[in-house]
């Protein structure tokens, strides 16, 4: 299971809302929801607001896990990932400097 999708399951149970409940309110497939949960599928960009919205967990924070997670699939099977992750983290602080 990813941690986007552990975190979704544990918010929606902790709130008691049925899979179905948050699937209607976010105009898709409770089968679906339930595959991004297990990690199965992932959400769509424009999704993870909408759920932290219907969660009420914090957007900023959802959409970093959500980020870390995709992140993490293409390099976990990677011999260099850990390098790949470490220069694309050089390569993005070089970008944000004025």
């Amino acid at each position: 299971m990813s941690q986007f999708g552990k975190i979704l399951r544990e918010r929606r149970e902790q709130k008691q809302l049925l899979l179905r409940h948050v699937a209607a309110k976010m105009d898709m497939d409770t089968a679906l929801l339930s595959k991004i949960e297990r990690g199965e599928r992932n959400a769509r960009r424009e999704q993870v607001d909408l759920l932290a919205s219907i969660l009420d967990l914090n957007a900023q924070d959802l959409l970093t896990r959500w980020l870390a997670d995709r992140v993490y699939e293409l390099i976990e099977d990677e011999e260099v990932g850990m390098k790949a992750l470490m220069e694309a983290a050089t390569t993005y602080k070089k970008s944000q400097q004025p």
